[in-house]
């Protein structure tokens, strides 16, 4: 995949691009992953003013970019709300074939196999930080019980 610059993202203004580049987050692909964790989004934000909501936004948007072969179809994707990676890991191959069929018209729209290939992709990828997301040890609460340890008798 070519290098997108920055200005390739919906809602990017001028001067989160400058903020940014002063940074030395020159593409998309940078900028994914400069913001994949939730911690480096703080951090980010703090060095630039962009809230850590929109760097996330403007990282979920620079992983859709890394699937091969969407491109094109991006805007049509979003407008069917998948606006993440997690998303489009979640979903139908069949039924989100369908759906971009029907937004596209069939002579446009991408093949079965393609979009099979897009959520394959996604599966693989990485997947950003959500800022609600707990740690999976904290939902377990095996690791905070204690099973006591048997006593031996002198015998």
């Amino acid at each position: 995949m070519a290098m997108k610059t920055l200005e390739y993202l919906r809602g990017i203004s001028p001067d989160d691009c400058r903020k940014l580049r002063a940074r030395g987050i020159r593409h998309t692909n940078q900028l994914l992953h400069a913001v994949t964790l939730d911690i480096d989004r703080q951090r980010l934000s703090s060095r630039t003013g962009i809230s850590p909501e929109r760097l996330l936004e403007f990282g979920r948007q620079s992983a859709l970019l890394e699937i091969s072969g969407m491109e094109r179809y991006l805007p049509v994707i979003r407008r069917l709300g998948i606006t993440s990676l997690k998303e489009l890991k979640r979903a139908d191959p069949e039924d989100l074939h369908a759906k971009v069929v029907d937004a596209v018209g069939l002579a446009g729209s991408p093949s079965r196999s393609m979009v099979q290939y897009w959520i394959s992709q996604a599966r693989t990828c990485d997947t950003m930080e959500e800022p609600e997301a707990t740690p999976a040890q904290w939902d377990s609460p095996a690791l905070f019980t204690r099973t006591p340890e048997p006593t031996r008798t002198a015998g």
